[in-house]
């Protein structure tokens, strides 16, 4: 740890300073009160253009950004970049479904996904099953983020659980009084760190490694030794369905996260959504550049602290960079962990209180007691996360965030097509639900990985030729659940509207539900969020 002292002090500075500016958030554009989940979940609801793209983007782009991604590279190779397509295509694909989610729940006071789909379907069932299924995906999410600030300390010279269990402790007390103020105003300091630290690291790693030329020689000459046929610096054959249907399953999961909505929902007015959904693909293009670092990892010849894969770049920064810079870079990292964790665990918070506590524990629960119980929640939220920590094998660390987007996408149907049509029973969406859910983990739980010692769960790239097919390709577990998923959906709703079986009311079908940009409600709406 001595070795690492000047890290250490660099790091710990910026840490509390930023934890110091998360209490302080409280006081930033000040409520009367903080007793409502408009106010502590959602930041009064009215942040606009350049506090949105600072929020939205930490929200999206996080620990696992800087961990995971290079982390797969480096022993993966092609594979590992499915993440840049995937948060390019996002964008226009959920363009139109974010501002009819904005306007539907701005007229409505909707605070959480399954709040809509509570009105949409006229199912309390079903809305819980979406809150459920919210909470369950995010937790992984969030554990993904301690595995970030692990890696660091590990590089550090820092061992054993307890600092990051102090870490999140801090973070739960500012999230705890601040809400969502607090990871929008840390966002601004995370993300200058970050351009910061990859500005100068895909300038000045390459010179001191002799280029980009030697980095990609020396990054093919090691897979063409390695025994995984799926490696390698180009995509083959067996991976490159897997890859497309990993980007695009991944780009459908994103927006359905609770936390990716929450941010959304936290906008003034659909003007800033679109804003932002133009301007965010710009993190894209620093994603691609921090997927390249697991490439000169391979280049400098970096090891990871013992079979742990994660604390790939971190090292890397410890080799290449000054010691007061490498504490910057581990600080961003660090940050770049909390912000995600906040917002996440804020989502998960909101999604129990309006779904499972106002809606089966107490109805007549007031904005105040929502609030509070909300508050109490997010702490055990984290709780959760530090104990999926301890208990699971965070060795590929990308699992945690595939085996989430499996989860997350069974949602998709209720919540993403459910905004865009009303056809769709509520008993057929409950069936569909639990088939795809159910098939997904059972392939999940099939997937073996010899190189790792692994007989089940690992990984999410599913043999074709377990199904019969005569291939060797593989593909996204999520696309095959989220497949049969619709299938239900479909052939469940018109077998029950053949049978005439009563289906729920739709609270949203009245004058003030919005969907399009031109519609005067809209434009009234607006004008009064913006004044």
């Amino acid at each position: 740890m001595r070795d690492h002292l000047t890290e250490l002090i660099v790091f710990g500075v910026l840490f509390l300073t930023v934890s110091g500016m998360g209490f302080v958030a409280a006081r930033w554009r000040r409520p009367t009160t903080m007793d409502s989940l408009d106010e502590w979940g959602l930041g009064g609801r009215n942040f606009g253009s350049w506090i949105s793209w600072f929020l939205i983007g930490g929200d999206l782009y996080t620990a696992y950004t800087f961990v995971a991604v290079p982390a797969l590279v480096f022993g993966a190779g092609a594979m590992g970049f499915y993440a840049v397509p995937y948060t390019i295509v996002v964008y226009p694909l959920v363009f139109l479904v974010l501002i009819r989610l904005w306007s539907v729940s701005h007229v409505h006071g909707f605070v959480t996904p399954a709040d809509f789909v509570r009105a949409r379907f006229g199912s309390p069932t079903l809305a819980l099953l979406v809150a459920i299924t919210g909470i369950v995906a995010t937790m992984p999410y969030i554990a993904l983020q301690l595995i970030g600030i692990e890696a660091v300390l590990k590089a550090m010279g820092v061992t054993g659980h307890l600092p990051i269990i102090i870490a999140f402790a801090i973070l739960a007390a500012y999230t705890y009084q601040s809400g969502l103020r607090a990871p929008a105003l840390i966002a601004f300091v995370k993300d200058v760190l970050i351009y910061l630290v990859i500005i100068v690291a895909v300038i000045y790693i390459p010179s001191k490694l002799g280029g980009w030329g030697d980095i990609f020689d020396a990054a093919e000459k090691k897979f063409a030794t390695t025994p995984n046929p799926g490696d390698g610096t180009l995509l083959n054959g067996a991976n490159q369905l897997n890859y497309a249907m990993l980007a695009f399953g991944s780009a459908l999961a994103l927006f359905l996260y609770p936390h990716s909505i929450t941010g959304v929902l936290a906008s003034k007015d659909r003007n800033v959504i679109k804003r932002n959904m133009a301007a965010l693909p710009a993190y894209s293009l620093v994603l691609g550049l921090i997927a390249l670092l697991g490439f000169m990892a391979i280049a400098a010849g970096t090891k990871p602290i013992g079979t742990d894969s994660n604390t790939v770049v971190p090292v890397l920064f410890d080799q290449m960079f000054p010691s007061w810079f490498t504490g910057v870079a581990y600080a961003a990292i660090g940050i770049g962990a909390l912000v995600p964790a906040a917002i996440m665990s804020i989502a998960a918070a909101n999604l129990f209180t309006r779904n499972i506590y106002k809606e089966y524990i107490r109805k007549d629960a007031t904005e105040k007691q929502e609030a509070t119980v909300s508050k109490l929640v997010s702490l055990i939220v984290k709780v959760g996360a530090v104990a999926c920590i301890l208990l699971l094998d965070p060795q590929f660390s990308i699992d945690l965030q595939l085996i989430g987007g499996v989860i997350i996408l069974q949602t998709l149907p209720a919540v993403a097509l459910g905004l865009m049509t009303r056809w769709f029973h509520r008993g057929a969406l409950i069936a569909g639900w639990a088939a795809g859910l159910a098939w997904g983990m059972w392939l999940l739980y099939e997937i073996p990985n010899p190189l790792k010692g692994k007989k089940h769960f690992g990984g999410s790239a599913y043999n074709l030729s377990e199904l019969g097919f005569d291939t060797k390709m593989t593909i996204y577990v999520g696309v095959l659940a989220l497949a049969l998923n619709l299938l239900v959906a479909i052939l469940g709703t018109l077998i029950l509207k053949a049978a005439k079986v009563k289906d729920g009311d739709d609270a949203t079908k009245s004058d003030d539900y919005v969907a399009d940009a031109g519609d005067p409600k809209v434009k009234d709406l607006e004008l009064t969020s913006s004044t």
